[in-house]
């Protein structure tokens, strides 16, 4: 049977987006007759071959471009056959692991729960290989610690930590620490940014640097690596085109435009195809381009769910398709690492959206499909060489395939679901390995699932509040509290987080919501309480210690800016902070009283007229603390030094001085408080910190793990008692 093949190519999205602080390759046009096609370099994509181009020529036009890049570059590999980066090659998906996920660490039990963490992404969609070990923003700005105090107030301290990676690495999986040089504005470290992590990363035994928002990773670095004798891999978030192969920048991580329909080419993957790439786009609730773009390239994802505290899980439909994937990529990793992968090998369905790329090795050949259209595709798909005892394997239904001769060509015929996948490996020798042996029993089994049977629609993760109980009612204001009346109160607050716009899921779930989200306007009847009127003072707390003998479980910063048990001279006023949720509940049972319902303390010091501060409408200095971004705390002003800025039922001190514990919200996978009042604490040259709270109708989430990591310098809390 004679078959003519025509290829045919969706017309091209230009995206212009300029990377900050990067030189992207050059746009280069390889112009050497009138039906040469352009090789288009956008971003960290090249472009997808034009309609109607010779592809033979493309793929000629794309090979001389690479020879230029690595001559102009100076480039030589080397970095990919150091021993401490082979495992990059298979590190097809990665997560960015919030250290507060409440899989990995158990506050109830006080310890670290790897292996629940792995086993529920292994039963969801086949596990992961490695982990960024996030340990960071957004908490950091809540007080002066730097990034190396965070890493190190985490329960246990760095010894445990390293028993934790430890479990990681029993499981199979790699561990990246990162690093974030825009944290510039807490406290001043003992020794250079990079001496210190590369100490971290010996100590608890990591096995690479990811670079926060970095742009490539290179000189600095490489000394640092130089004296420390380590072979680590480092992964850039942004690419730099002279730097990114170098120093051991073996991997790299970020977003580039998808194209529609057709997937663009990872620059970085055809530049050297040793190189992986971790494609991320987490604000995505639905994952098949990410996932289609991924697989066409050989490379992998982000697989990011616990974003900052805010839950983007995969839909089953997703997790399906990732399992299978993931499967056939490491399985056959050798050949997604060839030097002579093909993008856009001939596929017969093109017009029709499936595209193909061609994995060649020695003895066999990888091809991979990806079905940008909507409709179910079956019946011929692809032509490969036909050689004598070649046999051809379906690895995405698991079967052998039986092809059609057509001349020294086989024609392959199978189905491609909407939006789905393929994959064909074609074996010379007729004979595949045991590993993808085991992979097409797998397949077959897998096969008998549709991705179109599973639910594609995402869903927000639901949340809880903490049940707070109501004390013992009180006839008369207890001493140093002030009434506040019952009545109607018009409760607006948004959440201040820096990312995850207006989506669904973000900030947190009001016992009268049906999903979490930034923006809260609610009409409540709110029943009389007393209120302290001022926040609990290291006396005050002096007094609690000295009755009960209270001491944490945890107590790893608790009450860190006391000595001999005492708090510093003169400071019996201020505020008590470096007191956990926990220590400052204590308190409060032992003092029979509670901590305040949010919307409870919004209304002890707003009133009803909806004012922006507690003392009226226009901000005023002299109401509240001066800001300070020293890199060393100075400590909350004493409770009592600004009169002016008490709120209608006259509580003092509510903005400005302080964070105020309140609630607690629970997910599946996080536990967050919700902060009023803000503090004194603004750390300066850094975008990413803490936010700050302004006025009244804003909050701060905190993400919560343990004590030890939770105390701040910079939260304290005051008590509520009913009425």
């Amino acid at each position: 049977m004679r078959l003519t093949i025509r290829v045919y190519c969706a017309a091209l999205l230009i995206l212009a987006v300029a990377v900050i602080g990067q030189r992207s390759f050059a746009k280069q046009k390889v112009e050497s007759g009138s039906k040469e096609p352009n090789v288009e370099v956008i971003e960290r994509a090249i472009l997808a071959p034009a309609d109607g181009v010779d592809r033979a020529a493309w793929l000629d036009a794309m090979r001389r471009w690479r020879k230029a890049e690595r001559k102009r570059t100076k480039y030589d590999g080397s970095a990919y056959e150091q021993a401490g980066t082979q495992w990059t090659r298979r590190n097809f998906y990665q997560t960015l692991m919030l250290v507060e996920d409440r899989y990995f660490y158990d506050p109830a039990a006080g310890k670290y729960t790897v292996d629940r963490y792995l086993d529920d992404l292994e039963s969801r969609f086949g596990g992961i290989d490695s982990v960024i070990f996030w340990a960071v923003y957004p908490n950091i700005g809540i007080d002066n610690r730097n990034q190396n105090d965070h890493l190190h107030d985490l329960p246990g301290g760095p010894d445990a930590v390293k028993n934790a990676v430890a479990d990681f690495h029993r499981r199979g999986v790699r561990v990246v620490l990162p690093i974030m040089p825009w944290d510039t504005g807490t406290r001043a470290k003992p020794a250079p940014g990079w001496k210190m992590l590369l100490c971290d990363i010996r100590r608890i035994d990591a096995d690479g640097v990811f670079g926060d928002t970095m742009v490539g990773m290179s000189a600095e670095l490489k000394s640092a690596l130089n004296e420390s004798g380590r072979t680590l891999a480092l992964q850039p978030e942004v690419e730099s085109p002279d730097a990114a192969f170098a120093a051991g920048n073996v991997i790299s991580w970020g977003s580039w435009p998808f194209q529609v329909p057709k997937p663009s080419v990872s620059k970085y993957k055809w530049f050297e195809p040793r190189h992986q790439v971790n494609l991320c786009h987490r604000w995505e609730t639905d994952r098949t381009d990410q996932l289609q773009t991924a697989f066409f390239n050989g490379i992998g994802c982000e697989v990011w769910e616990n974003i900052w505290g805010i839950w983007n899980g995969l839909t089953p439909r997703d997790c399906h398709a990732l399992r299978r994937v993931a499967a056939i990529q490491r399985t056959l990793a050798d050949l997604t690492v060839g030097a002579d992968w093909e993008p856009y090998a001939p596929a017969m369905r093109e017009s029709e959206g499936v595209f193909a790329a061609k994995f060649p090795g020695r003895g066999q050949t990888l091809y991979v499909l990806v079905n940008r259209g909507e409709k179910t595709l079956d019946g011929g798909q692809i032509i490969a060489p036909l050689k004598p005892g070649a046999r051809f394997f379906d690895l995405w239904h698991g079967a052998a395939l039986q092809p059609e001769t057509a001349g020294t060509n086989a024609v392959l015929s199978f189905e491609i679901e909407g939006r789905g996948y393929g994959a064909v490996l074609a074996v010379d020798d007729g004979k595949p390995s045991a590993e993808a042996g085991r992979l097409l029993a797998r397949a077959a089994e897998w096969s008998k699932t549709k991705l179109a049977n599973l639910s594609a629609e995402w869903k927000p993760l639901p949340q809880r509040i903490v049940e707070i109980e109501r004390t013992n009612p009180a006839d008369e204001a207890p001493e140093g509290m002030v009434a506040v009346p019952a009545g109607k109160y018009r409760f607006r607050v948004s959440g201040v987080m820096i990312e995850g716009g207006d989506a669904p899921g973000v900030d947190v779930q009001y016992p009268w919501e049906d999903f979490p989200r930034r923006h809260h306007d609610k009409e409540l009847d709110i029943a009389a309480f007393y209120i302290d009127k001022y926040p609990v003072t290291n006396a005050d707390f002096k007094q609690f210690l000295g009755a009960t003998g209270y001491q944490p479980r945890d107590d790893h910063n608790f009450l860190r800016d006391w000595k001999d048990g005492t708090y510093p001279p003169g400071w019996e006023k201020k505020p008590v902070t470096w007191v956990s949720i926990e220590d400052a509940r204590a308190y409060a049972a032992w003092a029979g009283k509670r901590l305040p319902h949010e919307w409870e303390w919004q209304y002890a010091a707003q009133g009803t007229d909806g004012r922006p501060f507690p003392w009226g409408k226009e901000p005023n200095p002299e109401a509240m603390p001066k800001p300070d971004d020293a890199p060393e705390l100075r400590g909350p002003d004493d409770v009592d030094a600004h009169p002016r800025g008490a709120s209608p039922f006259d509580a003092m001190d509510m903005m400005g001085n302080i964070w105020h514990w309140t609630d607690e919200y629970h997910d599946e996978h996080t536990r967050a408080a919700v902060l009023r009042g803000g503090s004194y604490y603004r750390p300066a040259k850094g975008w990413w910190y803490f936010p700050r709270n302004t006025k009244l109708d804003q909050h701060g989430k905190y993400l919560l793990m343990a004590p030890s990591r939770d105390r701040s310098g910079t939260i304290g809390f005051r008590c509520v008692v009913d009425r």
